[in-house]
């Protein structure tokens, strides 16, 4: 080869890093489904601990009255004032600390984890499923769950700056909080039904 040729090998532009990444993105999405019963089991034990301290502390501290989180149909702000009143400035900062510091600064990413991994591990014992091509099953997973774990956090937000500061607590903020909270298990509800549709599918062609 002339050196003129191997100047022109030289010049010939390597293949953009960007799909390189995009590829080794999607790998790793698609390998969740390999972990798919360890996340599972992670995702459990956290919930567990965190329905623990809802009954077995918190409620103490609010006088048995629910926390904002575990209402799944929302609350009227007079509902979320009551909850406030009652848990006073000490039991807001102990939620706040053991729980939207903790816990569920944790859970909401866990659980999306949990969910697109049992979404590719169902959703693979279907033939149409599986020919897809990889990129396409990432982003079908991601696009179901990605709007759960955005309106989680949302709500966690609006809920924890009303526990550090009971001032910003009014029925437009309590209202924002209470259609967070609505929204959250709303968005939730999809990657549910659908793992639950790929299991029952692929039960359905087993038989």
């Amino acid at each position: 080869m002339s050196p003129a040729d191997g100047a022109k090998a030289r010049t010939i532009p390597a293949e953009p890093e960007q799909y390189g990444l995009g590829r080794s993105l999607t790998a790793m999405i698609l390998r969740l489904s390999r972990h798919a019963g360890a996340l599972c089991f992670l995702s459990a034990a956290v919930f567990i601990a965190m329905t623990l301290l809802e009954f077995f502390y918190f409620r103490q501290l609010s006088g048995g009255l629910p926390s904002l989180d575990m209402r799944y149909f929302g609350f009227t702000p007079d509902e979320g004032m009551a909850w406030l009143t009652a848990l006073g400035r000490r039991g807001g900062e102990i939620i706040l600390v053991w729980h939207y510091l903790t816990f569920d600064l944790l859970f909401p990413a866990l659980l999306s984890l949990t969910l697109v991994s049992l979404i590719l591990a169902t959703g693979r014992r279907l033939e149409n499923f599986r020919v897809l091509p990889g990129q396409v099953q990432s982003i079908f997973a991601l696009v179901l769950v990605l709007p759960y774990m955005l309106a989680d956090y949302a709500q966690n937000i609006a809920v924890a700056r009303l526990l550090s500061d009971f001032l910003s607590a009014n029925p437009d903020s309590l209202s924002f909080a209470s259609a967070l909270t609505v929204t959250k298990f709303a968005l939730l509800a999809i990657p549910v039904v659908v793992i639950a549709t790929f299991w029952l599918m692929g039960l359905r062609r087993q038989a």
